[in-house]
C-alpha cells in the first residue's frame, strides 16, 4: 500500500470463509418498499438538491469501490457529526437467517473522511433510485439517504449520505471483539462480510484515508480466521 502498512486481513484469509450461497430472496417476516415508496424518497431528496442537474454523494465504505450508479467523478471529503460503525445487522446478500452478518454503516458521533461523488445529467432520479434501492429494503427503515454537509478542499458542500437510523429494528452494536467474531463467520450471496471489510479497508488505505476503527476490526477479524478449524 501507498503508506507502507500491511493489511492482516489477506484475500487467502477472505477466501477460507468463502461459501457458496445461493439468494434465498425477500425474506418471509420482513415488509419491503414498494417502488412507490422509492420512488417518493428520491422525489424527496430532489426537492432539497441545492442544483437541479447536480447532485453529490458522500461514500466512505462499498460506495467508493462499488459505486451503486454511474458517477462523474470524485473528491476527498470530511463530514462531521458522522462515523463508521459495524452496527447493522443483516440475514441476506453477506449474512444468512442462520449466521447473521454485519454491515457497516455511518452512526451518529465523531467525524468520517471519505469521498464526495458527484452526479449530473437529466438521468440523475434514475442514478439515485439506483442507489436508494440498494441500500436500503425493509420497512422500517433502519437506514435512509439524507442530506448533509461536508468539507472539501474547494469548501462545503451539500451531499447525501446513507445514515443509520438508529430506532430501526436492525441496528445492533457490540465490542470490537464482538463484533469481529461475527465477520469472521457470516457468508451470504454477495460474499463474506470479510472480503467486504478487507476490500474497504484496502480503498481506503489507497485513497489516505486511515481509519483506526476498521484497521483494528480487521486485524481482529484476520486472527479469528487464522484460529479457525
Amino acid at each position: 500500500m501507498p503508506n507502507g502498512r500491511t493489511l492482516s486481513l489477506t484475500p487467502e484469509l477472505v477466501a477460507r470463509v468463502h461459501r457458496a450461497i445461493e439468494d434465498p430472496g425477500p425474506l418471509p417476516g420482513f415488509e419491503y418498499l414498494s417502488e412507490t415508496e422509492y420512488d417518493a424518497i428520491v422525489d424527496a431528496l430532489l426537492a432539497e438538491a441545492p442544483r437541479r442537474n447536480e447532485v453529490h454523494l458522500f461514500a466512505c465504505g462499498s460506495l467508493i469501490w462499488r459505486p451503486a450508479c454511474a458517477t462523474d467523478g470524485q473528491e476527498p471529503a470530511l463530514l462531521h457529526g458522522w462515523h463508521r460503525s459495524y452496527c447493522l445487522r443483516i440475514r441476506r446478500f453477506r449474512g444468512t437467517v442462520d449466521r447473521p452478518g454485519l454491515m457497516m454503516g455511518l452512526d451518529r458521533g465523531g467525524a468520517c473522511r471519505g469521498v464526495v461523488q458527484r452526479l449530473a445529467g437529466a438521468d440523475i432520479k434514475d442514478r439515485l433510485g439506483l442507489l436508494v434501492r440498494r441500500e436500503s429494503s425493509n420497512k422500517p427503515m433502519t437506514q435512509a439517504p439524507r442530506w448533509v454537509t461536508v468539507e472539501t478542499a474547494r469548501g462545503r458542500k451539500r451531499a447525501i449520505a446513507i445514515c443509520i437510523i438508529r430506532s430501526g429494528p436492525a441496528y445492533c452494536r457490540g465490542t470490537p471483539e464482538e463484533t469481529a467474531d461475527i465477520i469472521a463467520h457470516a457468508c451470504g450471496h454477495w460474499g463474506s462480510c470479510a472480503e467486504y471489510l478487507m476490500n474497504t479497508v484496502q480503498h481506503l488505505e489507497e485513497l489516505g484515508i486511515h481509519d483506526r476503527y476498521l484497521w483494528h476490526l480487521q486485524e481482529l477479524v484476520a486472527a479469528r480466521i487464522r484460529a479457525l478449524p
